[in-house]
């Protein structure tokens, strides 16, 4: 009797795979992070506290979570907009404004932060227009906003992108033909199905700001206490080889950064389990 033929992953087993894996993860992630805390463990508790507990660093460490937080808040509803109107509607320029998505995953972030600067300083040609108005945007939290936007918006389009073309144009008709109104099957039908994604590229585009250098350093101004990042009181303690107090200031943006993640990954098992029931 002829023996059933076996079909063979093009992936190879799971032991390979799996060691494969396991083995980049702690090269790239767990190394490093583990690199980190055992230098903090070593520097004492008492010590990454008293490095963290100063108003300088606090008052970095809350601009440069909030601005991210807001940033990706931002991206998350404009991004969301802008993945539907690429996939749904045909436009001049639609190819073009596609390719300028991927705009900041291409250029270097100092590139960028010197491009915004330029645009939006107050001899620049938009931050003049803004002057005219009694607005300042370089130099200013705005400034740190606008870049944190620039980076982290293709995170939320590219996420959410493949899924509203997978929704069929049927599901909004049948909507409609029950009786529905467009907010209503907006609010019902439509979020619900992008929901996980869109909290995904929320989740990536945050991760992303939180740890962005070289697009605010130029555009900052770097003020203490007012347009100071947390990324660059890490590089100002390591350009003074004081790399104990790197660490201890990386160690709270660390354990910050896990807590908004954790949350976000609890919001999004909730919003799924919740589609699962619909």
């Amino acid at each position: 009797m002829a023996r059933p033929l076996v079909q063979r992953s093009a992936i190879p087993g799971l032991g390979l795979s799996a060691g494969i894996t396991l083995a980049m993860v702690s090269i790239v992630v767990l190394l490093p992070i583990g690199a980190l805390l055992v230098q903090g463990a070593n520097f004492g508790i008492a010590n990454n506290w008293a490095v963290v507990n100063r108003e300088r660093v606090w008052a970095a460490l809350f601009l440069s979570f909030r601005l991210s937080f807001y940033a990706a808040l931002f991206n998350l509803i404009f991004g969301v907009l802008l993945a539907w109107v690429l996939v749904r509607y045909r436009f001049p320029g639609k190819r073009l404004i596609d390719a300028a998505v991927d705009l900041p995953f291409a250029l270097p972030t100092a590139v960028a932060g010197i491009a915004l600067t330029a645009l939006y300083a107050p001899n620049g040609v938009l931050g003049g227009l803004a002057q005219d108005i009694g607005w300042k945007i370089a130099y200013t939290q705005w400034g740190i906003f606008l870049a944190l936007v620039f980076v982290g918006l293709p995170f939320v389009t590219r996420t959410v992108q493949p899924v509203v073309e997978e929704i069929e144009t049927e599901v909004e008709e049948a909507s409609a033909t029950l009786g529905a109104s467009r907010l209503h099957t907006l609010r019902h039908v439509i979020l619900p199905m992008l929901a996980p994604a869109a909290l995904t590229g929320f989740a990536l585009a945050l991760a992303r700001a939180v740890g962005e250098y070289g697009s605010v350093i130029f555009i900052a101004g770097n003020i203490p206490l007012k347009t100071e990042i947390a990324p660059l009181l890490i590089v100002i303690q390591l350009e003074e080889f004081n790399y104990d107090a790197a660490g201890a200031i990386g160690i709270a943006m660390l354990v910050i950064s896990f807590a908004m993640l954790l949350s976000i990954n609890l919001i999004q098992i909730w919003s799924r389990r919740r589609i699962g029931h619909v």
